[in-house]
């Protein structure tokens, strides 16, 4: 960072002599834009087979010392599964999620956190900031997952796909929680 600011106060100053030296340029001095990082980045999670495609995309909020789950996510209210923008989920193939029927598409995903059990949402509208606007009317499915406890602690929400004989397997993870979201193939 150092670097970048004696690099560029080099250039501005070689810009103002260059002005003052140069009676017809005029003076102007450049402006640094710096990109706005956010708090919580965009995190990906993907799973690729020969003839289908699972992609989560979220943002990933970090723990900082706080208690998650009853506390900053309250049980029993519906969750964006991530910061910033609801998590969205693309499926390019038709699969069973928990047993149930998914079609092909992209789906915003919500869950319902409770200490034992966890409701996971498929909703059709995509583009929502958090689920301030979340309607359950364009709920496409809901099932229900059990919760684990982590032997770790996740600093990070963490999502991954593990492969299994029927599928895939998208693990959530965030302080010691583990929720374990089932994938099959429809073949």
């Amino acid at each position: 960072m150092k670097l970048f600011h004696f690099v560029g106060m080099g250039c501005l100053m070689a810009l103002s002599v260059q002005a003052q030296t140069d009676s017809t340029a005029k003076s102007t001095a450049a402006e640094i834009i710096q990109p706005q990082l956010r708090p919580s980045p965009l995190a990906l999670a993907q799973y690729k087979t020969e003839t289908c495609y699972l992609k989560l995309t979220y943002g990933q909020p970090m723990r900082k010392g706080r208690e998650i789950f009853g506390k900053l996510e309250p049980y029993g209210k519906i969750w964006r599964t991530g910061a910033n923008e609801a998590t969205e989920l693309t499926i390019t193939k038709e699969v069973k999620l928990a047993g149930r029927s998914v079609r092909p598409g992209t789906y915003t995903l919500f869950t319902i956190p409770n200490p034992d059990s966890w409701t996971v949402v498929l909703n059709s509208e995509l583009g929502q900031w958090g689920a301030f606007a979340y309607k359950a009317e364009n709920d496409y499915l809901r099932v229900e997952v059990p919760v684990q406890k982590n032997d770790q602690i996740y600093e990070a929400l963490t999502f991954r796909f593990e492969e299994t004989e029927a599928g895939a397997d998208l693990h959530l993870m965030w302080d010691d929680v583990r929720v374990r979201i089932p994938f099959s193939f429809v073949k």
